[in-house]
């Protein structure tokens, strides 16, 4: 089954809150870099890969997963949706690039 972007919102803050802190006790700068810190491991382990390393798959999507709960936590701190963030942008690109997929 999947999930849906209001399904993770409403998750994550609450666990957030719950067990870790408050969404305005980061910054934007903290929200962003634990988002780029993600990011950075996710391309730690492809570039592993392309190296010819044994990298399990399932590494990269949790670390790729990482990576979207904390640019939902971002989004939440600055009151956005990202379901919403992310039609947006994906319209205005095939919107540029002569594309008639949209979401």
């Amino acid at each position: 089954m999947s999930l849906t972007f209001k399904e993770l919102r409403e998750a994550n803050v609450r666990r957030c809150e719950e067990v870790f802190h408050t969404l305005e006790q980061w910054s934007l700068s903290d929200w962003g870099c634990a988002l780029a810190g993600e990011v950075g491991e996710a391309c730690n382990l492809i570039k592993k890969h392309r190296r010819g390393e044994a990298v399990d798959p399932a590494l990269i999507a949790e670390e790729v997963a990482d990576a979207v709960i904390y640019a939902d936590l971002l989004l939440a701190r600055m009151g956005r949706d990202l379901g919403e963030a992310v039609r947006a942008k994906f319209n205005k690109v095939s919107e540029r690039r002569h594309s008639g997929i949209r979401l």
